[in-house]
């Protein structure tokens, strides 16, 4: 059975741009893992620990076979191959992964919460999830993506659209 999921990547590390290539490319090579939609790049002020870098992010769409954990380690595995390393909780890092939404399923563990813990609080989170999510309300939200990012208007500032970038599924990730 494969499940439509939603991903948010970000990056404020190094080549921002390439890691994220490089992370929906890895990401789309796993098995049972194929990336359906990219959203453009947002270019977002730092959340939580704020001396640090402007962030790239954006979001993507994957149709999976993965459960909601392996797809987290998925995840996970990915950050690491890609040099994250967890030191300063909402700290610098050359990539960022983290699970929004699987399907409209609800899973809450110790290691995993879908939907995301803070995902109807933060516009740079929502800006890139609205040009790749298939309309109506977000599961468990019973909420449109507009009507909350109309609740974060001064949030909305701090998220700049950047551009897009280009990835390949058959040759790897596009050095342009």
């Amino acid at each position: 059975m494969t499940v439509c999921a939603y991903l948010a990547l970000g990056s404020n590390l190094g080549d921002r741009a390439q890691n994220l290539r490089r992370a929906i490319q890895r990401l789309n090579e796993q098995p049972g893992i194929r990336v359906l939609r990219v959203s453009s790049v947002y270019e977002t002020d730092p959340f939580g620990y704020v001396e640090q870098d402007a962030f790239l992010n954006m979001a993507i769409a994957v149709e999976t076979e993965q459960s909601p954990d392996q797809l987290l380690e998925t995840a996970l595995s990915v950050e690491r191959e890609l040099g994250r390393v967890r030191t300063v909780r909402w700290g610098p890092r050359t990539i960022d992964i983290d699970l929004l939404l699987y399907g409209t399923s609800r899973v809450s563990q110790d290691n995993l919460m879908i939907p995301h813990p803070g995902l109807s609080e933060r516009a740079f989170v929502l800006v890139p999830l609205r040009d790749v999510w298939e309309g109506g309300v977000l599961p468990e939200h019973n909420q449109t993506i507009d009507h909350y990012l109309s609740l974060l208007v001064e949030d909305h500032k701090g998220v700049r659209e950047w551009g897009a970038i280009n990835w390949e599924i058959e040759s790897g990730p596009s050095e342009s």
